[in-house]
């Protein structure tokens, strides 16, 4: 077991003594928010360059989007209402 200064509080690294699979297996079983925040997580923790590339990708699309509303080229839908008419789509 390795001692790995983290923030505040230390952790601890522990040899990987288990396969992908079982990892896998074990992630599964955790309640659906701890799943979430442990996919959140690994997220994070990949490669930054590619997380650069991400966000200035949805960072253009976001002002592509912003433009089109000011332009008066599309008509912004309230969230409720667009969840309702995807909830439709979807239900057909």
């Amino acid at each position: 077991m390795t001692r790995v200064e983290r923030g505040s509080a230390p952790a601890y690294a522990f040899p990987m003594v288990i396969t992908v699979e079982q990892l896998t297996e074990a992630a599964l079983s955790l309640p659906s928010d701890a799943r979430a925040l442990l996919a959140d997580r690994l997220v994070e923790s990949l490669d930054p360059a590619h997380d650069r590339k991400i966000q200035e990708l949805w960072a253009a699309e976001a002002a592509r989007r912003r433009d089109e509303v000011r332009s008066g080229a599309v008509e912004p839908v309230a969230g409720p209402e667009a969840l309702a008419r995807v909830q439709r789509i979807v239900t057909r």
